[in-house]
């Protein structure tokens, strides 16, 4: 399940702004977004995500994504990067 590889990962980029930074910077191997999470939100950085070739899996709740992260809100957008 795409939760647990967040779970695992040992470090992730919380949030979409962040996420497009990291992407522009080369760091990202793999995006998660939240199906739950407003469009408007989500769009611009699943686009550039598939623009560079990162890998982008969609997870149900942004509230399970949050919760993988080890944080205590919704994550409409987590990113693993490369350690």
């Amino acid at each position: 399940m795409s939760y647990e590889r967040v779970k695992q990962a040992s470090k992730t980029i919380i949030g979409t702004k962040q996420a497009v930074k990291a992407i522009r910077a080369g760091q990202v191997t793999e995006l998660f977004v939240a199906l739950d999470a407003d469009n408007w939100v989500t769009d611009p950085v699943v686009i550039l995500a598939k623009e560079v070739g990162v890998p982008v899996s969609l997870v149900e709740s942004k509230k399970e994504l949050g919760k993988a992260c080890g944080i205590h809100v919704g994550a409409a957008v987590v990113a693993i990067a490369a350690s």
